[in-house]
């Protein structure tokens, strides 16, 4: 199913979703149905997963929390992956939820709180991998494209798209952060394991592949290959000036046609994404050098992150009157820019917890104060909750990843149990985290089954447990 249509024409039926795929117990608490998909349909298990749900709700004497947690962290398991072996290799097929594509973004973040456990559990250490091995096939299919299906020769649903499909391609919407969350996600597996085998020839094809997308994105000679064009009632899903979007001045910085949302940027040089490049080209540096010794590749990699580093630095900055310096959202080079921050991930909000930069860079603080505020246009607050959304699921609704992004950045433990009970009442009843709720009644939310947010959700809590855990008391 396309994305936008469902959040149009099912989003806010999220009960009958969540009724007609998970089974209700009637002698448990009617606060607290069970909700999580019996064990003996769960797409796969992981002993690891399964013991710190029990360590947890031990330790933890909310029930609500326990409850949540339960049903919320495993859910990209539980529900959303398919697991093979292919020619002696695991591969592993990743859904968002309640569409049947892979985005590179959303897999990479649905598994990625699990890496913390892969030294404890072989399986999952193997599906893991085989979420890198299926990316590299991906990338190297077409590194333009952010969606792709399981099926490599299936034809794509956007009938009316303009560019360059080809089979396999659920969508081609060019966004940065497709190709960064790989990278992230292979570099901490590498780290955490010490395993190479994924990282072969193929997998290198693949880093240069994503080398020279972000270097064509640059645009200094022309427009690049990439152009995309819809036939559609939404301003967001398609690029203007002939699909190549509106104009930039090429300093240095890589254009995005697309955010992690899958709308289109207004400035192509979309700043949080830019970020993400630097320290996304620094590791696979890193890697080249350690797993492939090619020190050509090497250089090259780290010769762009330093030159987008320092064009974000003389670009991306500007004075607020309000806060001070602050990291726009969108520039393009010229003089322009947007000063506003998005709900979905990498975000400017989000930024220490990809490994961009430090939480204390006293830039990013300042803009972090913007984005908590009436100041962005998208910083939302009601009577049921506060965070920020977006121009995707439209005025007043709030992301709950946005407000579990805020926690996981904060050092704060009063802001961090804010955020934790604003989520905890904000379910819907439902007992998962949806992809956007109205600021006044949660009650209105969209995408019932968004395994990321779930998982996501999760690992705050798991986090808080292990660092906090006077924060999680009732």
């Amino acid at each position: 199913m396309k994305r936008r249509t469902f959040i149009q024409n099912t989003g806010l039926l999220g009960a009958g979703l969540v009724a007609s795929k998970f089974s209700f117990a009637a002698n448990l608490a009617p606060d607290f149905p069970v909700v999580r998909v019996e064990a003996g349909k769960r797409h796969f298990k992981s002993k690891a997963v399964d013991s710190a749900i029990k360590t947890f709700q031990a330790k933890v004497k909310n029930p609500e929390l326990n409850w949540l947690f339960e049903n919320c962290f495993p859910n990209t398991l539980d529900t959303t992956v398919y697991y093979s072996d292919k020619n002696g290799r695991p591969d592993t097929y990743v859904i968002t939820g309640d569409i049947d594509a892979m985005w590179l973004r959303d897999s990479s973040a649905q598994v990625w709180p699990y890496l913390q456990f892969v030294n404890e559990d072989e399986p999952l250490k193997k599906l893991i991998a085989g979420v890198i091995n299926h990316q590299t096939k991906c990338i190297l299919k077409d590194p333009y494209a952010n969606a792709f299906y399981n099926d490599p020769n299936k034809v794509g649903e956007w009938k009316t798209d303009k560019t360059d499909m080809q089979p396999g391609v659920h969508e081609r919407k060019w966004e940065i952060d497709s190709l960064c969350y790989p990278i992230r996600l292979a570099y901490n597996y590498w780290k955490k394991t010490g395993d190479k085998s994924p990282f072969d020839a193929e997998w290198k094809k693949a880093i240069v592949a994503t080398l020279a997308t972000f270097k064509a994105q640059q645009r200094k000679a022309d427009k690049g290959p990439y152009h995309f064009q819809r036939e559609t009632q939404f301003p967001t899903d398609s690029l203007p000036m002939a699909g190549y979007g509106f104009p930039v001045n090429p300093v240095g910085l890589i254009c995005s046609a697309f955010r992690p949302s899958d709308d289109a940027t207004i400035f192509p040089f979309l700043v949080p994404s830019n970020f993400f490049a630097v320290s996304s080209l620094k590791q696979a540096a890193e890697m080249i050098k350690a797993l492939q010794g090619d020190s050509a590749l090497e250089s090259s990699l780290l010769n762009l992150a330093d030159e987008v580093q320092k064009a974000l630095q003389q670009y991306a900055v500007v004075n607020h009157p309000k806060y001070g310096k602050i990291y726009a959202f969108e520039v393009d080079g010229f003089g322009s820019s947007y000063l506003m921050d998005d709900s979905n991930v990498p975000s400017l909000l989000s930024l220490p917890y990809l490994g961009a930069m430090s939480v204390d860079d006293p830039i990013y603080q300042n803009t972090r104060k913007f984005a908590l505020s009436l100041d962005n246009p998208y910083f939302f607050k009601g009577t049921a909750a506060e965070g920020i959304g977006g121009p995707h699921a439209g005025q007043d609704m709030i992301w709950p990843m946005s407000i579990t992004m805020r926690a996981l950045t904060s050092k704060d433990d009063a802001e961090i149990k804010t955020c934790i009970e604003m989520l905890r009442k904000t379910h819907a009843g439902k007992g998962f985290m949806h992809e956007s709720f109205n600021k006044d009644n949660p009650d209105k939310f969209t995408r019932a089954w968004f395994a990321w947010s779930n998982t996501l959700f999760g690992e705050l809590l798991w986090k808080t447990y292990q660092e906090k855990p006077a924060l999680l008391k009732a």
